[in-house]
């Protein structure tokens, strides 16, 4: 998945239906929610129970400036 993927304007997170945006990682965040999701093999797996958790608040500021515009 790239930053320009058209897929990317239509992915939505499975809990608060908001937009997620892409980690030069690969995978998918929500920063409202402080919620990762990853992409294996290029599909993204936005299951609720696939979504990690990011509770530092580091790691955050950290993924904040790391999202692709």
């Amino acid at each position: 998945m790239n930053p320009d993927d058209p897929l990317l304007k239509i992915l939505a997170c499975p809990l608060d239906k908001g937009p997620l945006h892409l980690l030069p990682t690969g995978s998918l965040y929500n920063p409202r929610l402080r919620r990762r999701y990853p992409v294996v093999d290029g599909i993204p797996q936005l299951l609720p129970s696939s979504g990690e958790q990011v509770t530092d608040d580091d790691e955050h500021l950290e993924l904040l400036k790391r999202m692709a515009p």
